[in-house]
C-alpha cells in the first residue's frame, strides 16, 4: 500500500507515518490522516496506526488505507504494566504511547518515519528533510522535568535552546537505534527500563520522547538539523467544527492545530 501527498513539490526521501491512537481519537484521527496526505511534502509509503485491539479503529484503517498495528506487539510489556499515577492524575497511558513511538523503528519500513499525535491536524505544507538536513519544528516553552530526565538518561544537559515538544517529529531509524543503544550502554539495561527508572514518578510530566530524541540528534551534530517555529494552535472545539474558511484563516498564522482532550496538557509550565 502506497499513498502520496496531494499537490505539487512532493519530493525527497519516502517516509512512513506512525500514529498511536485509542478510540477517543476517532473524532480527530481521520482529519489527521487527510492532512498528512495533503500537506506532507514527501512521498508517504505507509501510515501505521498503533492501537489497542479495536474493531472501530480497524475499520477506520481499512477505510482510510492505513495499516493497523496491535500495540501489544510493539513492546515486551503493555500499558497495564506501567504504574505512573497519583491520587489526582494518571499518566500511564501517556507514557506508554511515548515508548511505543520510540520503538517505531521496529514497525516502519522506510528509513525515515514521521510520528504525529492523533489529535493534531496539519493546515500548511510541511517538509521534514531539506538540503540533507532534518527539520525539527520547535516552540519556546517546555516542562522542566523533561530535561531533568534527559540528564539522568544521557549524563549531559539537553543542548537545544528550543523545545521540540510540538506534536509531530521525523525520526531517522539509524539515529533512533543509536539513541537507544547509548541509553542501554550507559545504564546496563533495556532502554525502556532505563527510561522508566529515570522518571520522577511524583511529577506528572516526567519524560518526553520528542525532547529526548531531538536533543540527542542536536547534540551529535547541530549542523545536521534545521529548527523552525511550530506555530501550533490548541483549539477547544472539535475537528469536525473547523470548516474550510476557518482553517484557511488559521493557516495564515499557524502550521497545525491540536484538539487536546487532556486537561493541563497544553498549559505552559511555570518556571
Amino acid at each position: 500500500m502506497s499513498t502520496t501527498s496531494a499537490g505539487s513539490h512532493v519530493s525527497g526521501p519516502s517516509i512512513d507515518v506512525l500514529i498511536p491512537a485509542i478510540e477517543k481519537d476517532l473524532a480527530t484521527l481521520p482529519y489527521v490522516i487527510d492532512s498528512l496526505r495533503r500537506y506532507v511534502r514527501h512521498p508517504i509509503s505507509h501510515i501505521y496506526i498503533v492501537s489497542p485491539g479495536s474493531s472501530r479503529i480497524r475499520e477506520m484503517c481499512s477505510r482510510k488505507g492505513c495499516i493497523f498495528v496491535d500495540e501489544t506487539t510493539v513492546l515486551p510489556f503493555t500499558k497495564k504494566d506501567i504504574r505512573y499515577s497519583s491520587s489526582r492524575w494518571n499518566r500511564s497511558g501517556w507514557l506508554y504511547q511515548q515508548l511505543l513511538k520510540l520503538n517505531g523503528d521496529h514497525i516502519c519500513r522506510e528509513n525515515y518515519f514521521l510520528v504525529i499525535d492523533a489529535d493534531t491536524v496539519l493546515i500548511r505544507p510541511h517538509r521534514f528533510r531539506s538540503e540533507g538536513k532534518t527539520v525539527f519544528y520547535c516552540r519556546n516553552w517546555s516542562q522542566p522535568e523533561y530535561f531533568r530526565t534527559y540528564r539522568k538518561l544521557m549524563g549531559t544537559a539537553a543542548p537545544s535552546p528550543k523545545s521540540f515538544v510540538t506534536h509531530y517529529m521525523l525520526f531517522e531509524k539509524s539515529k533512533l537505534t543509536a539513541l537507544k543503544r547509548t541509553i542501554e550502554a550507559r545504564h546496563g539495561m533495556p532502554w525502556h527500563a532505563a527510561i522508566l527508572r529515570s522518571i520522577d514518578r511524583k511529577k506528572q510530566f516526567g519524560f518526553s520522547e520528542f525532547e529526548t530524541y531531538a536533543n540527542y540528534v542536536y547534540s551529535g551534530n547541530r549542523a545536521s538539523v534545521l529548527l523552525r517555529n511550530a506555530n501550533n494552535k490548541a483549539l477547544k472545539t472539535s475537528a469536525s467544527a473547523v470548516g474550510t474558511k476557518q482553517r484557511r484563516k488559521l493557516a495564515r498564522t499557524y502550521r497545525s492545530i491540536s484538539f487536546h482532550q487532556r486537561k493541563g496538557y497544553s498549559i505552559p509550565a511555570k518556571h
